[in-house]
């Protein structure tokens, strides 16, 4: 098991910001015999393709490199002209091949990490410099690992090299009685065949490597107990501060539900454990709004701040605890409670009526009626 630093085993799995990290620093799993194998593959099958027309084309421009006319002799820009000619004609039949080769290159390592490109990872590594670091290299489990597949990797080439070696002997040495243009062209088709039937062989190392340089790269990027508490807090704050932070927040959320609380129309309470603030305006067609509740002291200053602008303050625990627990601050009540609100805010316009001198004394308010499912 790795362990860090501390002396504390790695045992956790990487975080999804230790990850990021880990890409933007340039630190990805990639692995040669895939890209390797990738880059050989690709120029058998291009050679297999390519090679009979690349061998024709080539031949033809060995006989071009070779046919100089008389007049050319004696021109002073001739032998220029020619070498520019034959440098263009060299790039056209070996280019569509090179530039399937660039195209591998670039698959190769993206088929395993992924597209990526990092300014940290041009950056120097002094840090490689060092010689105790690099001994400790050397004799690492990963050198051990990839001395043993650098020898696989021999071994497996070399068997199947002596094979195809074996198969293709009447091919190599029948090239001997063809005709010189038609060897060429079979030698390319040769060519092309025995290193798609080596390449294969490299499919076996890249299986095995792959898989392997995925998990040493997940071992490297695994984290302590520690580690992790610390990444916690670093994202997410210490306790105590985010405790501070919930506190301001509260307080502020507070202050603005208790400022307003003198715009209600009437205060409905429990009345010491619940209180709830509603306002209802006629010129919208909306029904009544919670401007706020609360339960307990935040009940109470509800309770002070009416009394203080002279909010009418009514009990109706069953209609309070409904209105409370049904129903969030800015928002309208359900359409449940529409029939007890209604009776209770008729009772206010009666109240205030009377107040107000112009009508006589209300009775007691009438018992709400609240449904069931918005009983508490």
């Amino acid at each position: 098991m790795a362990e860090s630093d501390s002396g504390q085993e790695r045992t956790e799995e990487p975080t999804s910001k230790r990850l990021k990290e880990s890409r933007d620093k340039g630190q990805v799993a990639r692995s040669r015999e895939l890209n390797t194998l990738a880059v050989v593959m690709v120029a058998a099958v291009g050679l297999l393709m390519l090679g009979p027309a690349m061998a024709q084309k080539m031949m033809d421009l060995m006989v071009f490199n070779f046919s100089l006319e008389r007049e050319a002799l004696y021109a002073t820009d001739a032998m220029g002209l020619h070498l520019f000619a034959s440098l263009r004609e060299g790039l056209e039949i070996l280019g569509p091949l090179f530039g399937l080769l660039l195209i591998a290159s670039i698959v190769g390592p993206i088929m395993l990490g992924g597209w990526l490109f990092s300014i940290s990872s041009l950056a120097p590594k002094f840090e490689r410099m060092d010689p105790l670091a690099g001994l400790k290299r050397m004799f690492s489990v990963k050198a051990l690992v990839e001395l043993l597949k650098a020898l696989a990797k021999f071994l497996v080439v070399l068997g199947v090299a002596l094979v195809v070696l074996q198969v293709r002997t009447e091919d190599l040495l029948s090239m001997a009685k063809e005709p010189l243009p038609a060897a060429i062209i079979h030698s390319a088709w040769v060519l092309g065949w025995s290193l798609l039937i080596l390449s294969c062989s490299l499919i076996l190392i890249a299986a095995v490597d792959a898989p392997f340089q995925l998990w040493d790269h997940k071992q490297k990027l695994r984290m302590t107990k520690q580690e992790i508490k610390d990444e916690y807090k670093d994202s997410e704050g210490k306790p105590e501060v985010k405790s501070r932070i919930r506190q301001l927040q509260r307080e502020m959320a507070e202050r603005r539900m208790m400022s307003k609380v003198p715009q209600a129309d009437v205060v409905i309470t429990n009345p010491t454990h619940f209180a709830v603030a509603l306002k209802y305006d006629p010129l919208s067609s909306g029904a009544p709004v919670v401007l706020a509740k609360g339960a307990d002291f935040i009940a109470q200053r509800i309770r002070e701040v009416a009394n203080e602008n002279q909010i009418i303050i009514l009990e109706s625990p069953p209609l309070a605890r409904a209105v409370y627990y049904s129903t969030e601050i800015d928002h309208e009540i359900p359409s449940g409670l529409y029939l007890a609100v209604a009776q209770v805010l008729a009772y206010v316009f009666q109240l205030r009526q009377y107040r107000a001198g112009q009508g006589k004394r209300p009775g007691p308010m009438p018992d709400p009626t609240i449904p069931d499912d918005l009983k508490r």
